[in-house]
């Protein structure tokens, strides 16, 4: 059986100190030995952002995408390679922002695979500017009046676009994170696990002191994960950092969202292989219809 340590290389990590990328990893490496796996049954695509350094020190094989673009080599993979378990690790601001239609995409294809998301709620890797998850009214160095937008809701996204495993983690709890990441990569469709990962560098907000104050277990409260439209409701509690205490809002962490038994895109692709004019119960004479069109 293979330990968390074998999942590791022998760089050195080099994110900040105190970086929630350390817990993230930790977390990843304990599922992958909990599981049982070995490194030539799964493979990791990391999109482009602080988190994708985790391609040093992960010993597995793997690729970068693009910035954005991590999940269509990733789908492209999971779909010619069925017997890999594919992961994907993509930030906020890739996976969210330029890489926005591609998740949207995945998530309705239900195509098999485990997306990560690192989601510290800013640009860490670049210096600090607001990516699409930053709260509403924060400062930073590309809004100094503040962010004018509402931030993007995966959670509500995926839902509406029909992904069968949707879960948010907190960096802070590696023992639940773990556990959510074994009940992902174990889905047999589009696993999503949205984990609020703190930037002690570029973000003095949403801090892991902030989210301490706030994050509580969906499962500790009897959340029913086969109720789609009460997990939309509480994906639309969105949070305001700056205005709010820790009783006027709170960050449910657990599994929102799970089906099982749907098809996966690659289920699909392989009924599919047989051409649709091959499916009929009978030959077809079209010779009337060419006829009709000379």
């Amino acid at each position: 059986m293979p330990t968390p340590k074998d999942f590791m290389t022998s760089v050195k990590p080099t994110w900040c100190p105190g970086c929630g990328n350390y817990g993230m990893s930790e977390a990843l490496r304990r599922a992958l030995a909990e599981l049982g796996w070995e490194k030539h049954e799964f493979s990791v695509v990391w999109g482009i952002g602080c988190h994708g350094n985790g391609a040093d020190f992960l010993d597995v094989a793997g690729m970068h995408g693009l910035h954005g673009r991590s999940l269509p080599p990733a789908a492209g993979l999971a779909l010619t390679r069925p017997d890999l378990q594919v992961i994907v690790e993509m930030g906020d601001g890739d996976g969210y922002g330029l890489g926005l239609g591609h998740f949207v995409h995945a998530a309705r294809r239900n195509v098999r695979l485990t997306c990560i998301t690192h989601n510290n709620q800013i640009y860490g890797l670049t210096t600090g500017q607001a990516s699409p998850t930053t709260d509403r009214l924060m400062q930073t160095v590309s809004t100094p009046q503040g962010v004018l937008e509402q931030p993007v809701n995966p959670i509500g996204l995926a839902l509406a676009e029909g992904a069968t495993f949707i879960a948010r983690g907190f960096a802070g709890d590696i023992a639940h994170l773990t556990q959510l990441y074994i009940a992902a990569l174990t889905h047999k469709g589009f696993a999503l696990v949205d984990v609020f990962q703190p930037c002690v560098t570029w973000n003095k907000l949403n801090t892991f002191q902030w989210f301490k104050e706030r994050v509580w277990r969906l499962e500790d409260r009897g959340w029913d994960t086969s109720d789609r439209t009460a997990a939309f409701d509480l994906s639309l509690s969105t949070f305001h950092a700056l205005t709010c205490t820790p009783d006027e809002c709170t960050v449910p962490i657990g599994i929102y969202y799970q089906q099982e038994g749907v098809p996966s895109y690659g289920d699909e692709l392989a009924a599919a292989s047989v051409p649709g004019y091959k499916q009929a119960e009978s030959p077809r004479d079209i010779n009337g219809i060419l006829d009709a069109m000379e």
